[in-house]
């Protein structure tokens, strides 16, 4: 039987997805893309916006007209918080929640057609246990999505993702480096630590992320290591100095901002003050001026008026971080916020996300200017157009450089230089895995650049 998988949101859901794949694969399934007819379609949802929600629906019905008779699983954050709405849509057989969706097989059977659809979901009071997972990257096998964490206990006005997937707990330590190493037995180069609230990382139970992340440090054949996102109240001195300290760890931090002013801080019910987190990014800057600092920001929270706007585009724009990432407010069913006073028009919302966008792409591309003629690590993913590859830094600049086979899923050293919208190019120095077969070829790859 053929299987095939989509994924929505998250690059933990994506970890999670793959997990799926592999339970189909060690059990004789032949796992195929998503676009060809298949017997067997999973879906795996996300409920962060309610555009997400929209794209769960619409995506059930592009499985169903590639392959009529398939049997149809959705599992993931929507399929939690809205079992019945996704079992209304026609072709659906069964609907898994939190709880659930690691034990397909104990609920799908033969994976027939059923004459109405089945859900099984656990209430989220009752979701503790932690589903192991990893993943490679969605296009390649250079970069590996290694789940370490999971829930979150943060009561964030606008978030629906402790509804989805219960409190906060951790893999152990133990567990995650074994699977660290697995990782690089496969291949891999570099190792992304996902979770819903990574930097809560082992706090029940008196562990922590700077814990794991000195493990991890230690395993040898790991070249790279990534933080997918850390709560600014959760980046104290000790970890951010073992962080920059190590030549495993990339120099790179993505911190949710938010929103720059203290009145919509309080109302989204955040950890921290403004002030807290701009003296968190300047103590960043200051110990390494070339870090990547990404930032999520949300516009259109209610009460955010014309004038707290510009305050918070006012912060924005004086924060020295290397790109934006910003979503615009949805209100989401069960939510504090959905009954907040000073809703926002939607026409507001898009054009105040509109400016928020251009300044960080103002952003970015000042960051890119400032990295060139420097020297940095990068991991060489895949093809980005004919005879060219590209990869990130470790700072996080995606970098194109000459295509030669021989330097996929290889660590080079590039010279950074001009940019053109989201990829600066790069010359090759020398390539760190692969030195002896692809350094006396330099100088014929760089002139393909130029």
């Amino acid at each position: 039987m053929k299987a095939s998988f989509y994924t929505l949101g998250c690059k933990l859901n994506y970890a999670e997805t793959a997990s799926l794949e592999r339970q189909f694969t060690d059990r004789g399934f032949d796992v195929v893309p998503f676009s060809d007819p298949s017997d067997v379609c999973i879906i795996n949802t996300c409920t962060v916006t309610e555009r997400a929600d929209r794209e769960a629906r619409q995506i059930v019905r592009r499985a169903l007209r590639r392959s009529p008779n398939a049997f149809i699983a959705v599992v993931g954050c929507y399929a939690q918080l809205d079992p019945e709405t996704i079992a209304s849509i026609d072709g659906v057989d069964i609907v898994l929640g939190a709880s659930e969706k690691f034990r397909m097989f104990d609920f799908a059977g033969s994976f027939q057609k059923y004459s109405s659809p089945k859900v099984f979901v656990s209430p989220i009071a009752t979701v503790n246990d932690f589903g192991p997972a990893f993943s490679g990257g969605v296009d390649d096998r250079t970069r590996a999505f290694l789940k370490v964490q999971d829930g979150c206990d943060y009561t964030c006005a606008f978030c629906t993702i402790p509804l989805a997937r219960g409190e906060s707990r951790s893999q152990s330590i133990d567990a995650c480096v074994s699977q660290a190493r697995q990782l690089v037995e496969m291949g891999y180069k570099e190792i992304v630590l996902t979770g819903v609230n990574v930097g809560d990382f082992g706090k029940k139970d008196g562990r922590s992320l700077l814990q794991l992340l000195k493990r991890l440090n230690s395993v040898d054949g790991i070249e790279r290591i990534r933080v997918s996102s850390i709560e600014p109240n959760l980046l104290n001195d000790e970890l951010i100095d073992f962080w920059l300290g190590s030549e495993k760890i990339c120099d790179h931090f993505h911190i949710p901002l938010q929103n720059g002013t203290n009145e919509i801080l309080r109302a989204m019910r955040r950890r921290y003050t403004s002030e807290d987190y701009q003296k968190l990014i300047l103590n960043i800057r200051e110990k390494s001026p070339d870090a990547g600092i990404g930032i999520d920001v949300i516009v259109g929270f209610p009460g955010e008026t014309e004038q707290l706007f510009e305050k918070n585009f006012k912060v924005i724009h004086e924060l020295p971080v290397s790109y934006l990432h910003v979503f615009t407010y949805s209100e989401r069913p069960n939510t504090p916020s959905i009954d907040f006073p000073g809703r926002i028009e939607p026409r507001v919302r898009y054009t105040h996300s509109d400016k928020l966008r251009i300044l960080g792409q103002m952003k970015r591309s000042a960051f890119y200017h400032s990295q060139k003629d420097s020297i940095r690590p990068v991991l060489i993913e895949g093809t980005i157009e004919e005879n060219m590859l590209s990869g990130y830094t470790d700072n996080y600049v995606r970098v194109r450089v000459p295509y030669h086979p021989s330097l996929e899923n290889s660590v080079a050293m590039v010279r950074i230089g001009t940019h053109s919208g989201e990829v600066c190019d790069g010359e090759i120095i020398s390539v760190k895995s692969k030195q002896s077969l692809i350094n006396p070829m330099l100088p014929i790859l760089n002139s393909v650049i130029r």
